[in-house]
């Protein structure tokens, strides 16, 4: 009796007609002291169980996530003219690096509905739970403002190419700031709005020779570390002294 239960089961459940499958140019990245930024070659493909189905085309989103932290966001007001914080909210998590990129401008290719369910959109992404300040919209928006000013969060709407519905890619910039951890990528694959399918992987972005060297010292042995860059600091100093001399004479 419970075979049967579970076959009936089996036959009930809906058969998933379109998944994604893809993959990333590269699935570890190497900071090291010259690094100035990657660019990451992300490509993938439709597999289908059936024929294409007729309707709305098929659109294509693409995130890169960096490690998520807590983070205060202060606004300055000017009193007697002198700027001074003057309000404050606390965020539960915020990304370090996020990017989107779609196939399609944002409005064609997800529903508000699967957005917040899926949290793909950069202000989704940001977690603001118990955020009860009535302003607290314009503090979301200000963190957005500053973090695409240093490359850190980017809308690539409509980069990503889609050919005949089944294969895509698109390249993804990251930028030199990168924050060391685990990096997500997701893949979703919509039509008209609604999310068919998801697929995820990982990029590992780690420091690495000189770099990671006096990152450990810096986190294991400040007070090393300091004396370190006071003593690089005077040698930088009697060197430069040492050479105007020399032009001098």
């Amino acid at each position: 009796m419970t075979r049967l239960l579970c076959l009936l089961l089996m036959f009930a459940l809906p058969v998933q007609a379109e998944e994604v499958v893809a993959g990333l140019s590269q699935d570890s990245i190497q900071i090291t002291t010259n690094f100035d930024g990657s660019e990451i070659l992300i490509f993938g493909a439709v597999k289908r169980s059936a024929a294409l189905p007729a309707g709305p085309p098929l659109e294509v989103i693409i995130t890169v996530e960096g490690p998520s932290a807590p983070i205060t966001i202060r606004r300055k007001d000017k009193r007697f003219g002198i700027w001074v914080n003057n309000a404050a909210v606390e965020v539960d998590e915020a990304p370090s690096y996020y990017a989107v990129a779609t196939s399609a401008p944002w409005a064609d290719v997800v529903l508000d509905t699967e957005d917040l369910r899926h949290s793909i959109s950069i202000d989704r992404a940001i977690r603001a739970v118990g955020l009860d300040r009535e302003d607290g919209g314009t503090f979301i928006e200000a963190l957005i403002r500053i973090k695409e000013s240093q490359d850190a969060y980017l809308n690539a709407f409509g980069t990503v190419e889609v050919n005949e519905e089944t294969l895509f890619k698109t390249t993804i910039k990251l930028p030199a700031n990168l924050t060391e951890g685990d990096y997500t990528a997701r893949f979703f694959i919509t039509r008209g709005g609604n999310v068919l399918d998801v697929h995820e992987t990982s990029i590992d972005v780690r420091k690495v020779g000189m770099e990671q060297f006096l990152f450990n010292l810096s986190r294991q042995q400040p007070l090393i570390y300091g004396l370190m860059s006071l003593a690089i600091a005077i040698f930088a100093g009697w060197a430069a002294s040492a050479v105007f001399r020399y032009i001098r004479f």
